[in-house]
């Protein structure tokens, strides 16, 4: 763990040829993104602390049965004085994993405040997200309709590409399955995006 930089210099080759992405990993403070990262790269749980900057991996993932995806991921510290530097990790991002603390109810209303601020900026508009509702191994969790309803998910438009996953980042449920949407999702808009400068 650790505040590295990546090699960034095949993230603009264009997909599906390119399966090299850069993934911003978002949420406020103790939602579970830097477990969400260390889960998928090392699959197994770590015990982290809370994120200061940035955490950012390489992780090569074998998408359904025979797909292999190398993920840039960008995991973002969540705290309220580190997110006006959210829209520095987003520019020319492929995709967005939000994730949102499935118990913290009392919070849910500044996640959907955070999300439908980064959907709508200028830097990431159209940008596909994820939306990872951890913690769904929990007791007292909200379930997914729950989350849905208290983040608004369907204010936030004809045109946002979102999906929402019910997620364990410790024991990894759910995050495989979100990163394939969120994967279709990032090669649907390529796909469009080409098509228009056609």
């Amino acid at each position: 763990m650790g505040n590295g930089v990546s090699d960034r210099s095949h993230l603009f080759q264009s997909l599906p040829f390119c399966k090299c992405l850069h993934i911003t990993i978002l949420g406020l403070d103790s939602a579970g993104k830097t477990t969400v990262l260390y889960r998928l790269q090392l699959d197994e749980f770590v015990n982290t602390v809370p994120t200061k900057g940035f955490n950012a991996e390489r992780v090569k993932l074998l998408l359904g049965s025979s797909t292999k995806v190398t993920f840039h991921f960008w995991d973002v510290g969540g705290q309220e004085k580190l997110r006006p530097l959210w829209k520095s990790y987003t520019r020319c991002t492929d995709g967005i994993v939000f994730v949102v603390d499935s118990v913290d109810a009392e919070r849910m209303e500044e996640a959907k405040t955070e999300l439908h601020k980064i959907m709508r900026s200028s830097e990431s508009q159209g940008v596909p997200v994820l939306i990872a509702a951890n913690k769904q191994d929990l007791r007292n969790s909200l379930s997914l309709s729950e989350i849905k309803n208290s983040l608004a998910l369907g204010e936030l438009g004809p045109t946002a590409q979102w999906h929402l996953q019910g997620t364990c980042a410790i024991i990894g449920d759910g995050l495989r399955e979100g990163l394939e949407i969120l994967y279709d999702m990032i090669l649907k808009r390529r796909k469009m995006l080409k098509q228009k400068k056609k």
